[in-house]
């Protein structure tokens, strides 16, 4: 439950040039933001992909990486998109740096620990958004760092946006997390700061981590247990590894291999290649559940080609049953979670919309449906006022308009310096 210093809304009339970096844990994003106002906007972007090494190396370096590549952009982008620079104008810039950090304001960031395959030394525990303004003025870029965001946050300034009924955002991809807005008056963790009590202020929840080290909330199969303890941080992340992509194939995957072992499937065959851990990946899971064929032809492809094994019908209706049941929990789990802000801020007889993103979400078939599902059966037919819809670009957009609602609150003198 982070405060990221993100203050209410978008009133919908920010306007003007922004750039947007987002530095995944992929790829490193640039983008320039045309706000237009009234939920409309223009983006023209460029991707650079990140190598493994370059996520190692040194953390200065990795902030160097970030300042060449938006130089090379500004350079190209600015004179084709007809942008002309006065001479000492700075363009304002959202960063999304969508790992655990500890803000004392909006354009400040202490980085608590890399995730997502980062390890670049000589970070942790230090102020990334200062390490990356060194990096732009060594590259003298006429630019100024505005706001430095999460991309959950990002995501739920975009799509408010664009949908003002927008009031909570969730991301259900390779992670999961969620974003809101709260009244700094039940925020206790900042109350010594002497914020205005009035005011509203994301927060990104960060709840992947619910339930995390104790397991005292979230029913969990043994299954779950063993994909916790194999996995790289044991005991972290408990919510996700029910929920995120990155999971759902290998849950599926160890109950195979149960029943392997227990001579249920597959009897007489070689099984050597469904005994290696992640080699189940959560998009067969989706393929599996799609399947249109009577014969269920797809999932014969899916174990002859990748697994090398042959299997009956039986056993191919038994993995699809299988497959929507792992899916149907992660949805019905999400549920939960929005829910649970629904509960918490009141918003369920007026209903809100909420924007969701990430691979799960968008790709996953009937993932929608079966949150909506969950929410009537947690709220009764009321549940029906709380609707999931795609949302907006979070990192890019989302951190764009961040940048315009901080410069105006910083040009009206009531930008906050804790």
């Amino acid at each position: 439950m982070i405060p990221t210093f993100v203050f209410g809304w978008p009133t919908g009339e920010e306007k003007g040039d922004y750039l947007a970096v987002d530095l995944g844990g992929t790829n490193l994003r640039v983008c320039l933001v045309t706000i237009q106002g009234e939920g409309k906007f223009e983006i023209t972007q460029s991707k650079y992909r990140l190598s493994e090494e370059q996520k190692q190396e040194d953390g200065q370096k990795l902030f160097d990486f970030c300042a060449e590549r938006l130089k090379t952009f500004i350079d190209t982008t600015l004179a084709d998109g007809g942008i002309h620079l006065e001479s000492g104008h700075k363009l304002p810039l959202g960063f999304t740096f969508s790992y655990p950090c500890l803000q004392r304001r909006i354009d400040d960031a202490i980085l608590i620990r890399w995730t997502k395959g980062f390890g670049a030394p000589n970070t942790e525990g230090r102020d990334v958004a200062d390490m990356f303004r060194q990096s732009l003025e060594k590259y003298q870029l006429p630019v100024e760092l505005t706001a430095l965001i999460n991309d959950t946050t990002g995501t739920l300034i975009a799509s408010h946006y664009v949908n003002p009924k927008t009031r909570i955002a969730c991301i259900f991809g390779t992670g999961c997390n969620a974003a809101y807005m709260e009244h700094i008056k039940d925020i206790p963790k900042i109350s010594s700061l002497g914020l205005d009590p009035n005011l509203d202020m994301a927060i990104n929840c960060e709840w992947g981590a619910f339930d995390s080290f104790e397991h005292e909330h979230l029913p969990r199969t043994k299954y779950d247990v063993i994909v916790d303890e194999t996995s790289n941080k044991p005991g972290e992340q408990t919510f996700e590894k029910l929920i995120s992509g990155r999971y759902l194939g290998e849950i599926l995957r160890l109950v195979i291999c149960d029943l392997i072992d227990e001579g249920v499937l597959f009897l007489g065959q070689n099984t050597y290649k469904l005994e290696v851990p992640n080699a189940f990946d959560t998009a067969f899971l989706s393929l599996m559940e799609s399947d249109p064929t009577d014969e269920l032809l797809m999932i014969v492809g899916i174990f002859s080609h990748f697994f090398a094994v042959e299997t009956t019908l039986a056993e191919r209706q038994f993995f699809r049953a299988l497959a929507k049941l792992i899916g149907k929990r992660a949805a019905r789990l999400s549920a939960c979670g929005i829910a649970a802000i629904v509960s918490k801020m009141g918003y369920l007889d007026e209903g809100c919309a909420v924007g969701a993103d990430g691979s799960l979400y968008n790709k996953y078939p009937g993932f929608a449906d079966k949150i909506h599902e969950g929410l009537v059966d947690v709220f009764g037919e009321k549940g029906r006022n709380i609707v999931t819809y795609h949302a907006e670009d979070g990192s890019g957009v989302g951190s764009a308009i961040i940048a315009a609602m901080t410069k105006r609150r910083k040009e009206a003198g009531i930008h906050p310096h804790v």
